[in-house]
């Protein structure tokens, strides 16, 4: 009996080690086969330990194969092979090409604990076949092409922890089946076509932490029972039609940093018990139908960040305790109905740097302690009911980008000092106020200025001569003042619309058709000629006379033509205000996007500054939400010598060409409208901003978690992009860090292609006036050549790579009296300064690697920004050169 257990034991064990020797064996056949279907880079030959391949992970005997992390390697190809790995326990495929659909064998993995196949091209529906994996935690399949409902099957995943599905194309709604996965701590499903309600469960037996649905069509309630466990840290629901109230059980969750809520149609109060929330850093609620008045409560928020609150139905006043906000860098409360002062204790918020009060009803005077808050660089109060005089103290906001001031009743003159603010580059605008005097010379220093609107004042004097030293204005207006004497010759001035100067009765000289007579052609002195009073009343008769007869011509003509537009419009009334400009032309060159898409709503868009995400040189950038939900990002461009309808045929050819571009690292239009003189480009909307607001903003977050490896990929698939425009022949107009955006997965990708076939300046094509680049990262050599050149293009990019590396601004008031970001890393040495110092210490301090790699980029970035065109490398080799960092 005992020698036939022995033998029975010796069986067993002999059976398993053939077990294992045969199942490596299959695993080394499969791995063989995988490399050949796949070409990874790196893995060996036949001669080669599949265990040491890159990316493989194998159990403790070293015969299994348990892991595979292949993430963002370009590669290509079936993968069906790999779910002959039965042990395979953790799965990574993102970031790569893979298409077609997701393979039904995966199903059989029943070891699988995570999956990873985002940001692919996975395609048509989630196999039902993935409920099989019992063992799963993590599940995401983001960013790829897949279709359909979310299949009921999926509900036996008792497992997961955490499920992404974003930024496909789902639809249906959400299964209430979610809400009973107990261990459920990640649900991300925005952008997707998602409907109906959000399930009421969701939330009330998990530890749910992040709950990310934005972008949908989700209607409905925000259900209590989300907050029910108090766990949840993360909250986003913009862009959908959710409504009803915010529930009182928010205060619930104390660990929650972020509410985003906006481009709803929610309704109500907002609850007190957000002062409970002590990690709250996010709350963005703009653009929906709450009431009543804003409450102090936030000011108990110590750690908010951000407070968005436009577009609302808001009254009241502005509770003076939000100034107890240390942290608060954005405070938004346009749109609303708020009145009184613009309260003393916002002023002690020192990390502001935007506060936008516009559009409201505001009826306080501006505080002369207004820029105690120094890293103010957004300051919006247009639109409201403001008195009293701008306060001379303005000028000490030396950090400002733009100032808007418009449709307010201020009085009193413009003070000189705002020629003090030298980084204002946005916009100034003082119009619609009773501004009075002179305009200082001292406006004439603000030479990155690109919008100056003064119009519909009482501004009286001349047009001062210094204001030709603003060379990067692009639209000015001072219509409808008490100007007088000669336009001053200035290109930007003469190639302006004749609209920009109207109304000012004593104003002559281009664009204006009124002619300076004998005043000298440089403009300095009008000279008055003597004349007796008998020709002076002469010419006035005669004046008038002719005067009188064109204004009853005009009168009568003007009065023909609105009874010719009421005979068409067939009995509608004709109100200017509210008429929509002409659309002359529009299309969408990609087919499954056309019924979503709608071209009226794009042009309303486009006529609301609210909706306006940026200002770039060429053009400006909107926010467009399509009825269907969708979200666009549209570019507004506008010529000054209707060179859009000019040339609208060639344009349409240009923008058809342009969206056949593929790479992965442009900005393609897919679509255009043509209204009047102004070309609309569609693209697709980019949630998380610029790489200029990823390096300048979020680095100087309290919560910022430095992250070198994210900085190198920015920069290289900037570098590939570049390099692939001029492998195709163009050379970009504007390469800047405002003019990277980055996706949802902080891929980057360069805008404005279009330019440079659209409006280049220097081939007749527009007359833009403008220098063609953005202050501090124009090459040298553009000053006298007037030429945009891919060597330029690589000066341009070796400046957003030292933005990369230093954390620095293109221009920076501390690095001296005329010197940039170029000047200044390049003048490290004669400084006594090593490369070190100049490096972001907050990166470069992290790990040797880490400062190792960045020392490298740095001698891509001297190369780049080499004085001399000729020494700088082509693209391409930066590309290369960048890779090579990466890898080593």
């Amino acid at each position: 009996m005992a020698f036939l257990c022995l033998f029975y034991l010796l069986l067993v064990g002999f059976l398993s080690k053939f077990q294992t020797v045969a199942a490596q064996v299959t695993d080394q056949d499969t791995m063989l086969a995988i490399n050949k279907e796949l070409e990874v880079p790196g893995w060996g030959d036949n001669g080669t330990n599949f265990c040491n391949w890159r990316g493989i992970g194998c159990n403790l005997n070293h015969s299994l194969v348990e892991g595979i992390a292949l993430s963002r390697l370009g590669l290509r190809g079936n993968v069906t092979l790999i779910s002959e790995l039965k042990a395979l326990k953790q799965l990574d495929l993102s970031g790569n090409n893979f298409h077609g659909p997701i393979p039904l064998a995966f199903g059989n993995l029943s070891q699988l604990e995570f999956l990873d196949l985002s940001l692919n091209k996975f395609e048509g529906l989630i196999p039902r076949e993935l409920g099989g994996l019992r063992s799963l935690k993590s599940l995401n399949l983001s960013n790829n092409l897949l279709v359909g409902e979310i299949p009921n099957e999926l509900q036996g995943l008792d497992m997961l922890e955490e499920f992404q599905i974003s930024s496909n194309s789902f639809n249906g709604s959400i299964p209430s089946w979610v809400g009973n996965l107990t261990s459920l701590r990640v649900f991300t499903a925005y952008e997707n076509e998602l409907g109906g309600e959000i399930p009421d469960n969701l939330g009330s037996v998990s530890e749910l932490k992040l709950l990310n649905l934005h972008s949908n069509q989700l209607t409905g309630q925000i259900p209590s029972n989300i907050f029910a466990m108090g766990k949840l840290e993360v909250l986003v629901l913009t862009q959908n039609r959710l409504s009803g109230r915010i529930p009182e059980l928010v205060g619930n969750c104390k660990g929650l940093s972020n509410i985003r809520i906006g481009n709803n149609d929610l309704e109500g109060v907002i609850p007190k018990a957000i002062g409970n929330i002590s990690s709250l850093t996010y709350f963005e609620a703009d653009d929906n139908h709450l009431s009543g008045d804003i409450i102090s409560e936030f000011a108990q928020c110590s750690n908010l960040t951000l407070l968005n609150l436009a577009s609302n139905g808001f009254s009241g006043v502005i509770p003076p305790q939000l100034g107890q906000l240390v942290n608060l860098q954005e405070l938004i409360l346009s749109g609303n109905s708020l009145f009184g002062d613009i309260p003393e204790p916002i002023l002690g918020c020192r990390s502001l740097n935007k506060l936008d009060l516009s559009n409201n009803r505001l009826n306080g005077t501006i505080p002369n302690d207004i820029c105690n808050m120094s890293r103010l660089q957004f300051l919006l109060l247009g639109q409201n009911s403001i008195k009293g005089e701008i306060p001379r103290e303005i000028g000490n906001c030396m950090k400002l980008l733009e100032l808007q001031m418009g449709s307010n009743y201020l009085s009193g003159s413009i003070p000189s000092e705002i020629g003090r603010i030298r980084n204002l580059q946005i916009a100034l605008n003082f119009s619609y106020n009773h501004l009075h005097g002179s305009l200082p010379p001292e406006l004439g220093k603000l030479d990155k200025l690109v919008s100056l609107d003064v119009s519909n004042n009482q501004l009286s004097g001349t047009i001062p001569q210094s204001f030709k030293g603003m060379l990067s204005l692009i639209e000015v207006n001072f219509s409808n003042n008490l100007l007088s004497g000669p336009i001053p010759a200035f290109v930007l001035f003469q190639k302006s619309p004749n609209s920009s100067f109207w109304g000012n009765k004593g104003l002559c000289g281009e664009p204006l058709s009124f002619s300076c007579g004998n005043s000298d052609a440089s403009g300095h002195e009008y000279y008055h000629h003597k004349v007796s009073y008998r020709i002076i009343l002469a010419v006035i008769g005669s004046g008038l006379a002719v005067f009188v007869s064109v204004t009853v011509v005009v009168l009568l003509f003007m009065m023909r033509e609105r009874q010719e537009k009421a005979a068409k419009s067939a009995g509608v009334a004709d109100d200017v205000a509210n008429d929509m400009p002409a659309i002359i032309a529009g299309h969408v060159f990609v087919e499954n996007l056309r019924q979503s898409i709608d071209f009226d709503a794009i042009v309303k868009a486009t006529l609301k500054d609210s909706n306006k995400l940026m200002n770039g040189t060429f053009s400006a950038v909107y926010k467009a939400v399509m009825p269907s939900g969708m979200i666009l990002s549209v570019r507004k461009l506008k010529s000054m010598d209707r060179t859009i309808i000019h040339h609208q045929n060639k344009m349409i050819r240009e923008l058809e060409r342009l969206s056949k571009l593929c790479h992965d690292n442009l900005v393609r239009p897919f679509g255009y409208v043509i209204f009047e003189d102004v070309a609309l480009l569609l693209h697709h909307y980019l949630p998380n901003g610029t790489l200029a607001q990823l390096v300048h903003g979020c680095s100087k977050q309290s919560a910022y978690e430095p992250d070198w490896p994210t900085r190198l990929s920015i920069a290289i698939g900037v570098a590939e992009g570049l390099a692939f425009l001029h492998h195709v022949a163009i050379i970009h107009l504007d390469i800047s860090s405002g003019n990277v955006l980055l996706d949802a997965n902080f891929r980057p990708l360069v805008g404005e292609i279009e330019i440079s076939k659209l409006l280049d300046p220097s081939k007749g094509t527009a007359s833009i006036s403008a220098v063609a680049g953005s202050f501090g990262y124009i090459p040298p050599e553009y000053a006298y050549t007037m030429q945009v050149t891919a060597p330029g293009n690589v000066y341009s990019y070796g400046v957003v790579l030292l933005e990369i590396l230093t954390t620095r601004l293109p221009v920076d008031e501390d690095f001296g009296e005329g010197v940039d970001l170029v000047k200044w890393v390049h003048g490290a040495p004669a400084r006594g300064e090593t490369p070190e110092q100049i490096l972001d210490a907050k990166l470069s301090t992290v790990s040797f690697g880490w400062r190792r790699e960045m020392l490298a980029a740095l001698k891509v970035a001297l190369l780049c920004t080499d004085s001399t065109p000729a020494k700088r490398p082509k693209m391409k080799k930066v590309v290369e050169m960048l890779q090579e960092i990466k890898q080593t």
